[in-house]
C-alpha cells in the first residue's frame, strides 16, 4: 500500500490494560508512538480507543474494574479525561495535537449528526490532528454491554472512507479455532468474504476485563469491508505492527474489501431508521437488484409502517420476506397504498408533478449479503 494512506486504529482496552484491569499507561504511549510513527510517515490517524473504564474505577474506590452498567459509566466519567490527558501527553511529545471526540451509536443514525461528525473529522485530519474518539460511555450502555468499541472503529473507519481498519488486540488474528484451549488452530492469513460459517465459528467472549471478542471484530470487519474498506486483526504488543499493516506485510488476518461506497449510502445502508417496509414481487425485484432500475408503484404488493416522503424503508420480496436492501420512499404511507400495483400513468393521474418512481435507484442500496450472494 503505497502513498498516504487514511487508518483507523482500534484498541481494546485489553491492550491498553495491566493484567489487574488497571490502566497501563506505557502500552498507551507505544501505541501512541507508533501511530505517531504513521503520521510523520505522511498518513492520515484516527485513533478509536477503550478503557476510559479501566483509568477510572480505581479512583472511585473500586478493588477491580466494576460489573455494573452504572458503576461503569461512573467510572467511565472519572477515567475519560484521564485517559485523553495520557493521550494527549504521549503525542503532544511528537508535536501531534490530539483531538478528542466522544460519540454513541446514536450519532451514526441521525443523519445531521452523522454529516456533522464526519466534516470535523475531516477538518481535523487536514489540519494535522489525531482524533482519538470513544464511545460516550457516560451516556450510552451499548459498548459497554456489547463490542468494546469494535464497531464504533468500523463505523468511523466507513465514514472517512479510510483505506485501511486496524484492529489491535491481544491475539495475532483469526484462527480456525481458539489458539488458547487448542493447539491445533491456525491463523487465517486471508477472508475474502465473511460467511456464516466464518462467524460461528468466531463465537466467544474477550478477556475479563474487555468485552470485545473474536465474534464482535468480524461484525466490524464485515460492517468495514462493506463499505470498501481493508480490515486486518492483528496482536497489538509487536514492535512496527501499525507501519507492518499498512505495508501490508504485518502478521495478522487481513480481510479484503467488497466494494466501495458512498457517505450518503453508508448512512442510508448501515444507520439510517426504517420507518416501514415494502414487499415486491420477483420482476420488481429483478429490475432493482439486477438492472439497476428504480422500484415503481406497480411491482409493490404491501407497504408497512406509517411512513412519510423521504424517509427511510425496508425493501423485502413477497412470499419468502427476503431482505433485499433499502431506500428512501418518495410517498407517504397512506399515498402509496392508493397506487399500488398501478402504471406508472395511472401514478401520474393520481399524483401529478410528483416523481414517478417509489424508490429512486439513486437511492437505494443493496443488502450487502444478498449482493454477494447473487
Amino acid at each position: 500500500m503505497g502513498g498516504r494512506k487514511t487508518v483507523v486504529i482500534k484498541l481494546g482496552t485489553s491492550s491498553l490494560t495491566e493484567k489487574s484491569g488497571k490502566l497501563a499507561p506505557e502500552k498507551l504511549r507505544a501505541l501512541a508512538g507508533q501511530a505517531a510513527d504513521l503520521h510523520d510517515a505522511g498518513h492520515l490517524v484516527i485513533l478509536v480507543t477503550s478503557a476510559a473504564i479501566a483509568a477510572g474505577y480505581t479512583l472511585l474506590g473500586y478493588p477491580e474494574r466494576p460489573s455494573t452498567v452504572s458503576a461503569k459509566q461512573a467510572s467511565a466519567a472519572v477515567g475519560q479525561g484521564l485517559l485523553m490527558e495520557e493521550y494527549t501527553r504521549a503525542l503532544g511529545e511528537r508535536g501531534i495535537v490530539a483531538a478528542q471526540l466522544l460519540l454513541t451509536r446514536d450519532d451514526f443514525r441521525d443523519r445531521r449528526r452523522y454529516g456533522n461528525a464526519w466534516r470535523a473529522l475531516e477538518v481535523l485530519l487536514d489540519r494535522g490532528a489525531i482524533p482519538v474518539i470513544n464511545e460516550n460511555d457516560t451516556v450510552s450502555i451499548a459498548e459497554i454491554k456489547l463490542g468494546d468499541n469494535d464497531m464504533l472503529s468500523a463505523q468511523v473507519a466507513a465514514m472517512v472512507h479510510a483505506d485501511l481498519l486496524i484492529l489491535a488486540t491481544d491475539t495475532d488474528g483469526l484462527y480456525t479455532a481458539d489458539p488458547r484451549s487448542d493447539s491445533t488452530a491456525e491463523l487465517i492469513p486471508l477472508v475474502e468474504r465473511i460467511t456464516p460459517e466464518l462467524e460461528s465459528m468466531a463465537g466467544g467472549a474477550g478477556t475479563r476485563n474487555s468485552t470485545g471478542g473474536m465474534s464482535t471484530k468480524l461484525a466490524a470487519a464485515k460492517l468495514a469491508t462493506s463499505a470498501g474498506v481493508k480490515v486486518i486483526i492483528c496482536a497489538s504488543g509487536r514492535d512496527g505492527i501499525f507501519a507492518g499493516a499498512v505495508q501490508g506485510k504485518a502478521e495478522g488476518t487481513y480481510f479484503k474489501p467488497q466494494k466501495c461506497m458512498k457517505t450518503r449510502l453508508q448512512w442510508l445502508a448501515f444507520y439510517a431508521p426504517a420507518a416501514g417496509s415494502l414487499f415486491i414481487d420477483e420482476g420488481a425485484a429483478e429490475a432493482l437488484c439486477n438492472n439497476g432500475r428504480s422500484l415503481l408503484p406497480a411491482g409493490i404488493k404491501c407497504a408497512e409502517g406509517g411512513f412519510k416522503a423521504g424517509d427511510v424503508v425496508e425493501v423485502l420480496l413477497t412470499g419468502g420476506n427476503r431482505h433485499l436492501g433499502r431506500g428512501v420512499v418518495n410517498y407517504d404511507a397512506g399515498e402509496l397504498r392508493e397506487i399500488l400495483g398501478l402504471p406508472s400513468t395511472e401514478t401520474e393521474k393520481r399524483f401529478p408533478g410528483r416523481r414517478p418512481e417509489a424508490i429512486h435507484r439513486d437511492d437505494w442500496v443493496y443488502d450487502a449479503d444478498e449482493e454477494d450472494s447473487d
